[in-house]
């Protein structure tokens, strides 16, 4: 966590997930907002753990052991699959320090951490150092690799024989108002959508061994020599009114995507944005009514042949 800019998806720095390149990323202000966005968004990941869990039940897989998040940011995710896998031990593996000391706090106040610890690793290369798992889950953290297809292959390597890889990637973009929000041009989501992909774009073709590629997941899992490939997609549909938490990650969230393409956009969207931000404003995200949570990330599995 699974976050550049935290507008793309649940957003980088992310919504489920965080930038490790960014070495004078100030932890203090983003770990809140990344703990804050994970447990925002935390249904996709009790969904997609129950459907994980199925998975190895139906298929007569092994008992999960051993779990690795790879990319587990400040550890909500992490704890959240240590529920429900509770024989399991599960590793998060992040490249950040400061995400992992906020791991092992969360840990230990939930009575978690003789079963969660944590492994300092950078991604792609750190994987080597990572040991193997009957399951490995990896939420928006692939697509900051510049070849993603041989991070899956490097992750499939990793399993044990039977063993069932996640990968939590791709998805629709959130939405959090209606269309027309009774003032400036209606459709300013899509608008920043647009602006999202353009920047999405160029920070994918400034990473370290950038390859282009078809994003086809499953394609990659099974490239890989993984079997079974199956993908579904998770919901988080948190209706209007917001409770506290949730709007004010929706105020993040729109904070950062003004700031990210505040030059790109036109002066009537800059004004919009800016009301929406204005937590004195009536109609700002902190006050209107019909301010909602609607997002989907998809999670594609595959198993490694016994």
């Amino acid at each position: 966590m699974t976050d550049q800019q935290q507008t793309h998806q649940h957003g980088h720095r992310h919504g489920h997930g965080h930038d490790h390149d960014d070495a004078h990323m100030d932890w203090d202000v983003m770990a809140p907002l990344l703990e804050l966005g994970a447990e925002v968004t935390s249904p996709i990941v009790d969904q997609a753990a129950v459907w994980l869990r199925e998975r190895t039940e139906a298929a007569g897989l092994p008992k999960v052991r051993r779990l690795l998040d790879i990319g587990s940011g400040p550890g909500v995710g992490a704890c959240q699959l240590a529920r429900a896998f509770p024989e399991a031990e599960v590793v998060a593996v992040d490249g950040t320090p400061a995400l992992l000391e906020r791991t092992q706090a969360r840990a230990a106040g939930l009575g978690l951490a003789e079963r969660v610890r944590t492994h300092l690793a950078d991604l792609p290369d750190g994987l080597a150092t990572v040991g193997d798992a009957d399951l490995i889950w990896s939420s928006m953290a692939l697509h900051h690799i510049g070849d993603q297809e041989s991070a899956v292959a490097g992750l499939g390597q990793a399993l044990r024989p039977g063993g069932l890889l996640a990968i939590a990637e791709g998805g629709l973009p959130m939405r959090v108002l209606p269309r027309d929000i009774g003032f400036g041009r209606p459709g300013l989501h899509s608008r920043l959508d647009a602006l999202n992909e353009d920047w999405f774009n160029e920070m994918r073709a400034g990473l370290p061994g950038a390859k282009e590629a078809v994003e086809n997941w499953p394609g990659f899992l099974a490239a890989a020599g993984l079997t079974d490939v199956r993908s579904r997609t998770f919901l988080v549909d948190l209706p209007a009114p917001l409770g506290a938490d949730a709007r004010a990650y929706v105020q993040a969230q729109l904070a950062r995507q003004h700031e990210a393409a505040e030059e790109r956009l036109d002066a009537e969207d800059r004004a919009a944005l800016g009301r929406l931000l204005d937590p004195e404003d009536p109609q700002g995200l902190m006050r209107r009514p019909d301010v909602f949570l609607l997002s989907a990330r998809t999670v594609h599995t595959a198993v490694k042949p016994a």
